[in-house]
C-alpha cells in the first residue's frame, strides 16, 4: 500500500489490558490522541492490517495506544516490532519546505559541481536537523545535512533534489 505512512513503531505491550507501547516516529507524537483509525504493518508495509484505535495517551516518551479488539496482553505483545500507518489523507498536513520521509526515499540526488551524487536512501534526525543517507554506485554511502543551505530545491514529482555539497564532503566519502 503505497499511499500509508508509517508514523510509529510497536515496541512491546503495556499492563495486561491490550494496550501496545509505540515509539513515535513523527514530528508531532500528539497527534496519536486523535487517532482513530491506522494500518498495523511490516516495515515496508507488508500485511498492512485496518485496526480502529479506541485510545492513546502519552507515557514519558512513548505513546499507549489501545486497539479494538485487543483486549488482553497476549494479543499486544503479538504486535510486537510492527509498525503503526496512516494513509496519506489522515496523515498531518506539512508545512511549507516540510516532507513526509517516506516522499524523500528514491530521490535522486544532483549537486551543481559533479551532477548526479546517487539515491536517497534514508533520512534520520541527527539534532537539530535531518540527515540524508544517499546510496553511490560502488562507494560509501554519503551523508548530507538536510538544510536548505545545501539541499535548495526538492522537487517530489520530478523525483529529485538540487544541492551544494558542503566543501570536502564529497572527499570525506571517497
Amino acid at each position: 500500500m503505497e499511499d500509508l505512512i508509517i508514523i510509529g513503531k510497536i515496541t512491546g505491550a503495556h499492563g495486561v489490558r491490550g494496550e501496545v507501547k509505540v515509539y513515535p516516529l513523527t514530528d508531532d507524537p500528539r497527534r496519536f490522541l486523535k487517532l482513530k483509525e491506522c494500518f498495523v504493518c511490516g516495515q515496508k508495509f507488508e500485511k498492512p492490517e485496518a485496526f480502529a484505535c479506541q485510545s492513546a495517551r502519552m507515557d514519558r516518551g512513548n505513546v499507549l495506544v489501545r486497539f479494538e479488539g485487543v483486549l488482553d496482553r497476549d494479543k499486544a505483545e503479538l504486535l510486537r516490532g510492527r509498525f503503526i500507518a496512516v494513509t496519506r489523507d489522515n496523515a498531518v498536513k506539512l508545512k511549507k519546505d516540510s516532507y513526509f520521509i517516506t516522499d524523500l526515499k528514491g530521490l535522486t540526488v544532483i549537486d551543481d559541481d559533479r551532477g548526479e551524487v546517487g539515491t536517497v536512501i534514508d533520512c534520520f534526525e541527527t539534532g537539530p536537523q535531518f540527515t540524508l543517507e544517499i546510496r553511490r554506485d560502488k562507494k560509501k554511502n554519503l551523508m548530507l545535512p538536510f538544510v536548505k543551505v545545501y539541499c535548495y530545491e526538492v522537487n517530489i514529482a520530478e523525483g529529485f533534489i538540487r544541492c551544494r555539497l558542503p566543501e570536502g564532503l564529497y572527499e570525506l566519502y571517497d
